[in-house]
């Protein structure tokens, strides 16, 4: 995504040149600049890559001057992605574009990017770094804000022909930066593997070895090495309600970063195709491919057409799975006994089904409230209140070592804990849980994926399951698109305890009492876009962990995993919350010429977002998923009430003789069900009653 430069201060037409080649060494602490060495010493020693921090930096008055200026005369555009929240100013570049009135409120703010970009200043880092020639005339820098909820998640700046990343900090300087506030820049260590071919590639633990808080005129810096270089900047935190000391003002953490890159055509140092070589190095596209192996969780695909589970699953679901038919026609009543136990009766209804189906033959998505039944919703959401209640441990082997959750890896791909359906030899003790009863009893059932595929007209082959907790201030996924040839069915259950998350909360007991009254033909209304936000630009921080799928990127802006160089942008509603009060679809179509790509059916349609649903309690969300469509959850915001969590089951589809979303495949296998308003009559009276109590 590219810096948009302040409206009111950077003319269109304005070309960048080359900063002032002074000697620029006046600006610097008293002798700094002859202690390269010394510096330099410590640089090359420093863990878990080499990196270095400079305190006093610069003439303290000088960045008092520039905070003044950057306070009254800039403006500063909200911005998030998948990756960052922060408030962006425009490119410092473009200060040479300006016109003299403007560049008159600014002089500080000049000469502070000239010294940084001086011959004398550019040698020093030169040589505390090792890192060759720096340009002079290809200058890269802005001011980010980091107010209370603003993060940066981890990458490895590795992007063209960058050199050295820099962060100048210009925190309040009559109130110093609390560690405890946030806001640290964050090194993460790697761990050297050996693909097939037995060549060497590194990839980041999922936790931080070293963390550098702001100070106010602090220079922290390194060397940008592909695949190596990992880093994010840790949370700002917002004070916590009822705290005696008002420091909300003091809680912003600006500062100015950018690069130095290699010597363009015409500067000493420049190399000619050194610049195309940095970008084959990329790690953007060097850690895929051979590099997934060692990404987790892995896949555990298994198909539904597997003869007879091997003797001890079986023996299980024997006793969880009764009167349970293989059959691929409609639903038994064996089948609809079992699933009972945990859907709501709304949803295994013929009327319910149909609409169902009808929803997702012409948006290929759809959202299904209350979706759990009431017995088995209260049973589960009890269990996952119980857990959360409980401390974790906060380093990922101590939390692999003592608990039964893993830790979703690397860092720069996703982060979150996971349970996965368990292997045959664990299945014995998955019953005691009813989240793992779920994924273990339910979600592979032979039940259950006919139901799919009465709901969605879809023949399903396989299935891939993942309990997933995204721990409040840790968790995320970041946008990855799908690259497979055939499209997958992905379902989403959201049970987040917790409430707060921006949709209407209730509790349930509420779901109990509405269920009775809720009408099949309301039940499956599809999720509708929320209505326009009068104030989109409110500071009313969303807690972030919503499940979005967007239009993929164009092909030149992304690697070959469909991951995009900048993030993935999010609409303003989505990142203030805003839209996160109702799950929203966009209603789509597949183009027949690339059914990979998506297109918006009205001016009001055109964020890219296709689905998104926010965190919240026993919702189910199913989406078609094709070629290039990108997916995310984003991070969950330290002040969130609680975890986020859900549950994913990835879906193989064999493909249809049409294209697209189609509800016909329900229509062919029939729709003849048991009555299920009459068999199943005594069993909504027994829930109806429970609810009434």
């Amino acid at each position: 995504m590219k810096r948009k430069a302040a409206e009111d201060l950077v003319e269109e037409s304005s070309k960048k040149r080359a900063p002032v080649n002074g000697n620029g060494s006046t600006h610097f602490r008293e002798n700094l600049l002859q202690q390269a060495e010394d510096y330099h010493e410590k640089y090359i020693t420093s863990k878990p890559y080499q990196h270095g921090v400079i305190q006093n930096l610069l003439e303290p008055q000088l960045l008092r001057k520039v905070r003044f200026e950057i306070q009254g005369n800039l403006s500063f555009t909200p911005k998030e992605t998948d990756i960052y929240k922060i408030h962006q100013s425009g490119d410092l570049a473009n200060l040479d574009g300006l016109d003299d009135s403007s560049l008159k409120l600014l002089p500080s703010l000049l000469t502070l990017r000239d010294a940084l970009y001086s011959p004398a200043f550019r040698r020093f880092l030169s040589t505390v770094t090792g890192s060759g020639p720096l340009s002079g005339r290809k200058t890269d820098m802005a001011i980010n804000i980091y107010s209370p909820g603003c993060h940066l998640l981890c990458h490895d700046d590795v992007i063209g022909s960058r050199r050295v990343s820099y962060i100048l900090y210009l925190t309040d300087p009559d109130r110093p930066w609390k560690p405890e506030w946030g806001g640290a820049l964050r090194l993460y260590p790697t761990v050297v593997h050996k693909d097939k071919d037995e060549k060497e590639f590194k990839v980041p633990s999922p936790d931080s070895s070293v963390s550098i808080p702001p100070a106010f005129n602090q220079l922290s810096f390194f060397a940008v090495q592909p695949g190596e270089s990992f880093h994010d900047v840790e949370e700002v935190y917002a004070s916590q309600a009822g705290s005696d000391h008002d420091d909300g003002e003091a809680r912003v953490r600006m500062a100015i970063s950018g690069w130095y890159h290699i010597p363009q055509e015409g500067e000493d140092g420049y190399v000619e195709g050194l610049e195309e070589s940095l970008a084959e190095r990329s790690s953007l596209q060097q850690l895929q491919g051979s590099g997934e192996q060692h990404d987790r969780p892995f896949p555990a695909i298994r198909s539904y057409d597997i003869t007879n589970d091997l003797a001890e699953r079986s023996a299980i679901n024997e006793k969880l799975l009764p009167d349970q038919s293989r059959d691929e026609g409609p639903l038994s009543e064996g089948d609809l006994d079992f699933l009972l136990k945990y859907i709501a009766p709304t949803y295994l209804t013929p009327d319910t089904l149909e609409s169902i189906s009808d929803t997702f033959s012409d948006e290929c998505s759809i959202c299904l409230e209350k979706f759990l039944s009431q017995k088995f919703s209260a049973s589960l959401k009890d269990d996952l209140i119980k857990q959360e209640s409980k401390n974790l441990p906060s380093r990922t082997e101590d939390i692999e070592d003592s608990t039964p959750w893993q830790v979703a890896r690397p860092p720069h791909k996703h982060r979150f804990l996971y349970q996965q359906a368990s292997d045959v030899q664990s299945a014995a003790h998955y019953i005691d849980s009813p989240l793992q009863e779920f994924i273990n009893t339910l979600l592979p059932s032979e039940a259950f994926r006919k139901w799919l595929q009465l709901a969605t007209g879809l023949t399903l082959s396989s299935h891939n399951l993942l309990v997933r907790r995204f721990r409040r201030g840790k968790d995320y996924t970041l946008a990855t698109g799908y690259n497979k040839d055939e499209s997958q069915l992905e379902v989403i259950l959201a049970i987040t305890p917790s409430p707060g998350w921006g949709e209407d909360d209730y509790s349930v007991a509420d779901e109990a009492a509405t269920a009775s009254e809720q009408p099949a033909s309301t039940a499956t209304d599809p999720c509708k876009q929320p209505p326009e936000v009068e104030n989109s630009s409110s500071e009313e921080p969303g807690f972030g962990g919503y499940i979005a799928y967007m239009v993929g990127d164009d092909a030149e802006d992304k690697s070959d995993d469909g991951k995009s160089a900048d993030g993935v942008e999010v609409p303003l509603d989505m990142s203030t919350g805003a839209r996160a009060s109702k799950p929203s679809v966009q209603k789509r179509k597949p183009d027949k010429a690339d059914p990979a790509v998506y297109k918006a059916t009205t001016e009001d349609e055109d964020d890219g977002v296709l689905f998104s649903m926010p965190a919240g309690w026993n919702s189910l969300g199913m989406v078609l998923r094709d070629r290039g469509v990108m997916r995310f959850v984003k991070y969950v915001n330290q002040q969130a009430k609680g975890d986020r969590w859900d549950v994913l089951g990835e879906f193989g589809v064999i493909p249809n003789d049409e294209d697209g979303c189609t509800g016909d495949e329900a229509e062919a296998q029939g729709t003849s069900y048991p009555d299920l308003n009459n068999e199943h009559e005594e069993s909504e009276t027994e829930i109806e009653s429970s609810d009434e109590e």
